[in-house]
């Protein structure tokens, strides 16, 4: 029988050879030589039959008591800094502190690779629960039956659907969520707080038509910045608090991966008045004959095929309609919705074929990728068109042949004519993908060889734009280019004007401005004919991101950026083919327009986000994304005398297979004239966006500068009147604000410290231009984690981190750790991510036995830092790390589409030193550049607020 051990564990005890060192004399057997913790008892050394070896990666295993997820000197659930529980937490509600938990996730508290164990009570400030409770109710349960408390409270009261006519709506039961007030200077905010869900939206019984538990929008759909709506303008005004709606129609690439309910019937109800759709808030009248407008209270006659279906000449049960179950629905939509016949999925490609994107393998890569990815370009309707345009300095189509035309062969026509570039045979440009698969596929075999020895540097994009607005604007559709050069010459042409004595100046915003108007006035021309561009960036030189970032900006599309790119490192062809090929197989929705209707007294008043606002509250999308957000902020224009408002969300798209729909998403939300009620609701995720989108857009209009100074004047408001007015003015030495915001200033610092809009001489402007793309497009839950990236310790994770949870078969991820280099340990392996790029960050005192287990090398010299991957090795620890950072990637289970794939760097503390600092900028609250600490701002800011 094997000798006992535990932890990850200590060496299995080995024959010496006389006058022989022990192996490894610093990390001497733990079994050996560290004494038992405290209080383990006998218990600690009990056989451990059947369990998987652990091995103790902390030097001098059981003295050091230190580590992400050491149970002492760590962070436990909720953060704050550990000792005994005190018996009420101030400002809780005067409700005892809960129970100390075990680890997060569920994990049993256990020896973790050697780690101390604590001996005296553990807790400290916990944070809220997942639903903070609302007022007069103790707090809800954890866990499942938290969730459950939580949706119960949502709206779905006791009518069923057969009560006709439905019961009015009740009086509010009291207040709203309940404001908790945290001292957080010493109740400090946990990161694994983003994860909670925002306070929920307590609505009165029977606001909803039916009971479904999906009769309002959920939060990954549309989330407002405030659950509860102040009743009045004024009472917004005096809260400081923003009301705007982040709105995401589309929760996947795919609608497999989040299907909706589809109303097939072409029945579709809407207010004869304000053209609202029919939805689970309506009142029925008249016996049901009749209904009335949630929006501006006008009745309506109900369609009478909600109760009879003519077709099959029998009665139908109007209750199983979704519309009058699910907040968020799609229908298709009848003629009159129609101006022209749904138009084709059309994508033309510009390649550029210049000597820096043949020479970097960019034009095989994409040419490759294309071919690799015709299958899943969707096709249902096989009415998918494909063109192809090479660029340099002259312009190259490609007329591609039936595969019917036994004799055809791909013929290339040169234009050199760049002002009025005209198109040779236009019907033989754009082809369809099923009639030429053969043909378009010789095509891009053949294409990188066509231009393998090109050594023009030209680059005349923008007269290839032009021409391709001319081809494909009698139908609409996308322009992908894909450039490696400035372009140079022609229509659009840019200069090269990065200048590094302006950068972290006031003269730097003028970089972040257009160079040339017309990348403004093209994208507007090309909105108004359904044209959509896409710019996909691999310069390693001076590219202007923030001129040609306009083109997607107006017409729905985005903009990717690949600096240094070059195919013949396997991780960037890698990552762009992953890409590229995810970016092909999704389902944009064509010719869309987006509109928000709101209660009568609400009016949405600014837009956000990459679209064309076509007049004062409809917003145009050639092209709908499926992997962007919305912002749109609301007034209130009228005092609102209904306790529930509702705002309803409406995106009219044509779909890749020719179907026109109208995706409809319905939020409620209760009113209030209560200022507390305001504050505890808000939701401090949502404000984050909201300002997120606010800052880019200062930073374009007034400079950087101005941009940083208004979120740092934003915080500071937003605390000064939480203190005036609900604090009662007094915080001794502390700095009082409501839990459900606590982590509001470090998410503001982490946007301040953000690539895009920190304070810095290093930054060039193509890498911050192509930040404030993604800080004004990314779904909500990206956008927290490229603002506060997350931080894993990976050494000393949980057992049940890095494998499958029994029950949803989801790998758990270890808890996250705040972004400060004190949670750091020198023989430590974390993982950094920020959902654009990850480090994997191994300490200096590393021992070689987790090098070996997670590298496959005994010594760190060895190590291969910079862009790379995790080998893998058959060990237990490789496949846990390997599976911590796949599933940090996992966009899906956090319901949003993203193409993005992360490249991971290697990163050893001891190593590569600019690879090392640009690691650390992405510990928000460090001190760094010429940025503030978390400490120092938190200082700077009650400074501010005690003035």
């Amino acid at each position: 029988m094997s000798a006992p051990h535990d932890g990850y564990g200590q060496y299995p005890p080995q024959q010496q050879q006389p006058g022989e060192q022990p192996p490894y004399p610093d990390q001497s057997y733990a079994d050996q030589a560290a004494p038992p913790p405290p209080g383990a008892g006998a218990a600690h050394h009990a056989p451990d039959h059947g369990k998987k070896k652990k091995r103790a990666y902390a030097a001098g295993a059981f003295e050091v008591a230190q580590g992400g997820n050491a149970a002492v000197g760590g962070q436990m659930q909720g953060g704050g800094q550990f000792g005994a529980v005190p018996a009420a937490v101030p400002g809780y509600g005067g409700y005892p502190a809960p129970e100390p938990q075990p680890a997060l996730y569920g994990a049993q508290p256990q020896p973790q690779y050697g780690m101390a164990q604590p001996t005296g009570p553990v807790g400290g400030y916990q944070a809220p629960e997942p639903y903070y409770p609302s007022a007069g109710a103790p707090p809800a349960p954890g866990g499942v039956a938290g969730l459950a408390a939580g949706v119960s409270a949502m709206n779905l009261g006791p009518g069923t659907p057969q009560q006709l006519p439905q019961l009015p709506p009740q009086p509010r039961p009291g207040p709203l969520n309940q404001l908790y007030p945290t001292d957080l200077l010493t109740q400090p905010f946990n990161v694994s707080e983003l994860d909670l869900p925002p306070p929920p939206i307590i609505l009165p019984p029977n606001t909803s038509v039916t009971p479904s538990p999906d009769a309002n929008c959920l939060p990954k759909y549309v989330r407002s910045t405030l659950n509860a709506v102040p009743t009045t303008h004024s009472l917004l005004k005096k809260s400081k608090l923003p009301f705007a709606l982040i709105i995401q129609p589309y929760a996947s690439l795919h609608d497999l991966d989040d299907p909706v309910p589809v109303v097939q019937d072409q029945v579709i109800s809407r207010c004869r008045r304000c053209r609202s759709y029919i939805n689970p808030f309506v009142t029925f009248l008249d016996h049901g004959h009749r209904w009335r407008c949630n929006m501006c209270n006008l009745t309506n006659d109900v369609p009478q095929a909600f109760d009879w279906d003519a077709a099959a000449q029998k009665s139908v049960d109007r209750w199983q309609r979704h519309e009058l179950n699910h907040a968020v629905v799609e229908f298709v939509a009848p003629q009159e919705y129609m101006v022209r016949p749904p138009q084709p999925l059309v994508y033309l490609f510009l390649f550029d074929v210049s000597y820096a994107a043949v020479s970097t393998g960019l034009l095989a890569t994409s040419a490759r990728t294309i071919l690799d990815s015709l299958n899943r370009i969707p096709n249902a309707d096989r009415r998918t068109r494909l063109g192809f345009i090479a660029v340099d300095s002259s312009l190259h189509y490609f007329s591609i042949p039936k595969d019917s035309d036994e004799n055809g062969e791909t013929s290339m026509l040169v234009v050199s004519d760049l002002d009025e570039p005209f198109l040779p045979v236009p019907q033989e440009l754009l082809v369809p993908l099923t009639e030429c698969r053969n043909s378009i596929e010789n095509f891009l075999t053949k294409l990188p060889d066509m231009f393998a020895n090109n050594q023009s540097n030209g680059s005349c994009m923008g007269s290839a734009l032009r021409a391709g607005h001319k081809l494909i604007s009698p139908l609409g559709g996308k322009l992908v280019v894909l450039s490696a050069s400035l372009p140079n010459v022609g229509y659009g042409k840019l200069e090269m004007r990065e200048d590094k004595k302006l950068l972290g100046t006031s003269k730097e915003s003028g970089l972040l401005q257009t160079a040339n108007s017309f990348y403004k006035s093209f994208a507007v021309e090309c909105s108004k004919n359904q044209v959509s561009i896409d710019m996909f960036l691999f310069s390693s030189q001076y590219q202007d991101v923030a001129s040609l970032s306009n083109l997607p900006r107006y017409t729905g599309g985005q903009t990717w950026f690949y600096p240094g790119w070059n195919a013949g490192r396997a991780e960037d062809a890698i990552k762009f083919a992953s890409e590229f090929s995810d970016y092909l197989s999704s389902e944009i929705g064509l010719e869309a327009v987006l509109r928000v209707r709101a209660t009568t007294g609400l009016r949405m008043s600014t837009f956000y986000g990459n679209f064309f606002n076509r007049s004062s509250d409809l917003c145009a999308f050639p092209a709908f994304p499926r992997d962007q957000c919305y912002v749109v902020e609301v007034a209130i224009d009228e005092n609102m005398t209904k306790n529930v408002v509702c705002m309803q969300t409406a995106v009219l798209h044509t779909t890749c297979n020719g179907e026109r729909r109208i995706r409809v998403l319905t939020l409620a939300l209760p009113t209030t004239s209560n200022l507390a009620d305001v504050y505890a609701s808000a939701d401090q995720c949502a404000i984050t966006t909201y300002y997120s989108h606010k800052a880019v857009e200062r930073a374009f209009s007034n400079g950087l500068d101005s941009a940083r100074d208004m979120l740092q004047s934003k915080v500071t408001e937003l605390l000064q009147t939480f203190r005036k007015e609900l604090a009662g003015g007094s915080m001794g030495g502390g700095l009082q604000f409501p839990s459900n915001l606590r982590g509001l200033p470090a998410l503001f610092l982490g946007l301040i410290k953000h690539v895009g809009l920190r304070k810095s001489a290093q930054i060039p402007s193509d890498l911050r231009s192509a930040a404030l793309c993604l800080l004004s497009t990314l779904p909500l839950p990206l956008l927290m984690q490229y603002i506060y990236p997350r931080l894993y310790s990976l050494h000393d994770m949980p057992d049940n981190a890095g494998i499958p949870d029994p029950e949803t078969s989801q790998i758990v991820l270890p808890p996250p750790l705040n972004l400060s280099s004190e949670r750091f340990v020198p023989y430590g392996l974390y993982l950094i991510d920020d959902g654009q790029t990850q480090f994997l960050w191994v300490g200096r005192d590393a021992v070689p036995q987790l090098l070996i287990d997670v590298f496959g090398v005994a010594d760190r010299a060895q190590l291969h830092v910079g862009k790379g991957s995790v080998p893998e090795l058959d060990n237990d620890f490789n496949e846990r790390v390997r599976a911590v950072i796949l599933k940090s990637r996992d966009h899906k289970s956090r319901g949003v589409g993203s193409i993005t794939v992360p490249h991971l760097y290697i990163v050893r503390e001891d190593g590569e030193p600019s690879l090392k600092l640009w690691a650390q900028t992405l510990l928000v609250e460090d001190r760094a550049d010429q940025g503030m600490s978390y400490q120092q701002w938190m200082g700077m800011l009650r400074e501010k607020v005690v003035q």
